[in-house]
């Protein structure tokens, strides 16, 4: 007897989180340790969950997930983006609620490149008139 895995790839700022999620009771295994380990901030672990809130399927399944690159906030969005691409691969009804709440979308925004002669992408170096 093989239990269904769902697969899902979230992307986020520099992050990219591989995905598979199966039916089993919450547990969270990411880049080989526990949830709460990786994800120390609790507006953090929120975040992650809210595909879950959203369907209401909290607590249903197993993620497993291997998170590159990055920081905390964009591996955070990326794997939310990655649960929410599994979870339309585990029941395609579910795109409807997702996709308005907006977790099927990748959020485009990234660093702004720092530009040369200044010192950083906004900000500028302080004029003087004499």
């Amino acid at each position: 007897m093989s239990q269904e895995i769902y697969y899902g790839t979230g992307r986020r700022k520099e992050s990219v989180a591989r995905v598979r999620i199966k039916p089993g009771s919450g547990n969270y295994v990411i880049n080989g340790r526990d949830f709460e380990t990786h994800f120390k901030r609790a507006t953090l672990r929120m975040i992650i969950n809210q595909p879950f809130d959203i369907t209401e399927l909290n607590g249903r399944f197993d993620v497993f997930a291997i998170i590159r690159g990055g920081g905390n906030s964009g591996q955070a969005g990326a794997l939310r983006h990655g649960i929410s691409r599994a979870l339309v691969d585990y029941d395609i009804n579910l795109r409807v609620p997702l996709k308005r709440a907006g977790l099927l979308t990748r959020d485009p925004r990234a660093v702004e490149r720092k530009k040369y002669g200044q010192k950083g992408a906004r900000g500028r170096f302080q004029f003087s008139k004499r």
